[in-house]
């Protein structure tokens, strides 16, 4: 089975949907299939050093980058273009990632002029939430062009069990499909030292770390973080809150001062985004795990925490209920007391917020691995993918 993956970028700066449509493909052809993966050279305000207009060999994928224009974060791509409309053909099915991104549109076109299937993944941007946000420049754009894409897609992947609830009411009438996001249990099972991190970051040595884990984004609750985070900080001095994140939408300013208004600016490290062993050391540095979002797609981030065996404190945002049933963390409103309540309990009984973490290593291990994930949308993949007409 040949498989095209279509994603607007895979720079680092995009965070989790750019990692996970690597490791995916990653995992995808290790099963054997055929796996190409076209995009454009985006990071941010920067381009990839990369070569453009040609495949670029890895161990079980290619992928081949497209120059862009970067009109209003648009990415629009005529060289990727001419090539969808040329190539997709080729193809058995199409895999497209992400909406409101002008990259994967001619993708759904030249599936329709060609008659090949394709599935969506929409990585959250359908959640209500997300299409609220900046709803004066999505309205007219989904409905011109996103709906009806969606409308005639083959199928549509959903992340997570309550994101396919969520998106019930837009009536799409498109089958919805529920694979999850993965993470690489090798890289879980033998964590760098954490005197790594203590080295780049002196001053949150002999502390109980709290880790933020995600891009620097107005979804990602750090107004609601800033508030609970005082709370905490009040009662146990000891603590040190980590944002580790990149900023690729200017909104740093804006969360610093989160923190300033919470008048606990001054026990807060804005390590900006950690990459390889660094981020490892991280997690291997950190007391407990904290993910506030308002709104999420599936959140990697989230796994890579629990697959560290760190006690988690996620809001529903996040979509990930199961952890909640399988008592692999604590699952909270969207509220900063909610989030300070289940910090304080993770310091106040760290006996059994450390079991809570084994429980969710064990958990993540047996049921979100990219190996699992990969099998399941193979399965996924051979529905859809009919014979060419």
């Amino acid at each position: 089975m040949k498989i095209l993956i279509v994603i607007p970028a895979l720079g680092s700066v995009y965070g989790g949907p750019s990692k996970s449509v690597l490791e995916f493909s990653q995992a995808l052809g290790n099963r054997g299939l055929k796996v190409d993966i076209v995009t454009t050279s985006a990071n941010g305000n920067t381009k990839l050093g990369v070569p453009t207009g040609t495949w670029i060999q890895e161990k079980f994928y290619r992928v081949q980058y497209f120059d862009y224009w970067n009109i209003f974060d648009y990415k629009l791509s005529f060289s990727l273009t001419s090539w969808l409309l040329g190539h997709v053909k080729d193809y058995d099915l199409v895999h497209t990632n992400a909406i409101f991104s002008y990259p994967v549109l001619p993708a759904h076109w030249a599936c329709q002029l060609h008659r090949i299937p394709y599935i969506m993944t929409p990585h959250g941007m359908l959640e209500p939430w997300a299409l609220a946000y900046k709803s004066w420049k999505k309205n007219f754009y989904f409905t011109l062009l996103e709906k009806p894409a969606l409308q005639s897609a083959n199928a549509i992947q959903m992340l997570a069990s309550t994101e396919a609830k969520r998106v019930e009411p837009i009536a799409l009438k498109t089958p919805l499909v529920i694979v999850p996001n993965g993470i690489h249990q090798q890289d879980f099972q033998c964590l760098p030292d954490a005197d790594l991190f203590y080295q780049q970051f002196p001053h949150t040595r002999h502390k109980k770390l709290i880790l933020f884990l995600g891009r620097i984004d107005p979804k990602k609750g750090l107004d609601l973080l800033a508030g609970a985070f005082d709370q905490i900080h009040r009662q146990y001095s000891d603590t040190r809150l980590i944002i580790a994140g990149p900023d690729n939408t200017g909104f740093l300013k804006t969360a610093q001062n989160y923190f300033v208004g919470a008048s606990c600016r001054e026990a807060v490290t804005f390590t900006g985004m950690l990459t390889g062993p660094l981020k490892y050391a991280a997690l291997a540095a950190a007391s407990i795990y904290v993910a506030p979002s308002y709104s999420e797609g599936f959140s990697i981030s989230v796994l890579e925490g629990m697959a560290t065996g760190l006690p988690c404190v996620i809001t529903t945002g996040c979509n990930f209920p199961e952890a909640e049933t399988h008592k692999a963390a604590l699952v909270v409103d969207i509220d900063a007391d909610q989030i300070a309540n289940s910090l304080l309990w993770c310091l106040q009984n760290p006996q059994q917020a450390k079991a809570m973490g084994d429980r969710a290593r064990q958990f993540i291990f047996e049921k979100y691995t990219w190996e699992s994930i990969a099998s399941e949308m193979e399965r996924v993949y051979q529905k859809y993918c009919y014979s060419k007409l």
